[in-house]
């Protein structure tokens, strides 16, 4: 099995986080967004993953890119990078990782996580992954008959035709295929809305008799701006409640800390109530406060801070009164 997980997107509703770390880059739970889409896809798949290729832009560097390869090191895969120069839709940037598209493939786009409880039905032509939504306009949607194959794909419909909104995640049995399609479009300017679609290819796939079914995850979790991505922290921490979720180096002192949270190492508590559904990165120091439902990255101090629903970038300086924000890294506030 092969992953090719698209993350090359500059990530604008994310910043001020997005500026100095790729969005995908960005802590859940205490593990970067693509590390827990990575691994909740090997969970699902019976057979051994492989290759794992991340499509990135040349501006992330290569600290980051070390970073991609350790995490499908942990995975027992082989790190690829690939690069995508220019943001010419989902089709063109799956192709990008063309070497990659062979043999049972899974495609998955590293803005959203999910939570399942299936094994991976690779006998399949193809499962394109769908949620049902209230306001389908913003996404590709498919419809389905009777017998439970997908017979339209249908990218950000203006008017109803459907509520099952892909989200981004994609089985393919046969990689070359897909291949084929993607090229086949790059090769025809065949455009959508001015991009290259993978919805289209999975059009001509299907025509061609391809077998392509939905296949359901119990929750879908989006990490597209800041609101969502604190909902997502919260849901995911609910989700691995019951695993050691504070590190052993961590110090806490004087202080209540209300489960779910994460605590990263060498993280520091005093005279503080945390939780619940907190994030604390590693080498972070709150002190006085009292915090709920936020993600705290790496090397920040927080003093006389009361937070909620908010989040907090890597190497802040924050003293203050309660609030609800997103700042980014390298920021100091003093009231």
């Amino acid at each position: 099995m092969n992953i090719v997980i698209p993350m090359a997107g500059m990530g604008k509703r994310m910043r001020p986080h997005s500026l100095t770390v790729p969005k995908p880059l960005i802590p859940i739970a205490g593990k970067p967004i693509v590390q827990r889409l990575a691994e909740d896809i090997a969970g699902v798949c019976e057979e051994k993953v492989e290759n794992i290729g991340f499509i990135i832009s040349r501006s992330f560097g290569k600290d980051v890119e070390n970073h991609l390869k350790k995490v499908a090191e942990s995975l027992g895969a082989k790190g690829h990078i690939f690069y995508q120069d220019e943001a010419l839709g989902t089709a063109h940037a799956i192709l990008c990782a063309k070497e990659l598209l062979d043999g049972h493939v899974i495609v998955a786009f590293a803005d959203t996580l999910f939570k399942a409880d299936f094994t991976l039905d690779a006998k399949q032509d193809g499962i394109i992954w769908v949620q049902k939504v209230e306001d389908p306009r913003p996404f590709g949607v498919v419809k389905v008959n009777e017998q439970g194959a997908i017979t339209d794909f249908i990218e950000k419909p203006q008017e109803f035709v459907s509520d099952l909104a892909i989200i981004g995640i994609y089985y393919f049995k046969d990689g070359t295929n897909l291949r084929s399609e993607l090229q086949y479009l790059l090769d025809n300017d065949i455009r959508d809305k001015g991009e290259y679609q993978i919805t289209n290819a999975l059009e001509n796939m299907k025509n061609k008799g391809q077998k392509l079914v939905p296949g359901k995850v119990e929750e879908w979790l989006d990490c597209g701006n800041k609101e969502v991505t604190v909902n997502t922290n919260q849901r995911y921490l609910e989700f691995i409640k019951n695993k050691d979720l504070v590190a052993k180096s961590a110090r806490i002192e004087n202080s209540v800390i209300i489960p779910p949270c994460y605590i990263g190492e060498n993280a520091e508590i005093h005279n503080s109530v945390i939780g619940p559904h907190v994030s604390l990165g590693d080498n972070s120091k709150v002190s006085d406060s009292r915090i709920e439902n936020t993600i705290i990255q790496t090397n920040s101090q927080l003093k006389d801070a009361h937070l909620k629903n908010s989040m907090v970038g890597n190497d802040v300086v924050y003293e203050g009164k309660a609030r609800d924000f997103s700042i980014g890294d390298f920021t100091t506030i003093k009231d």
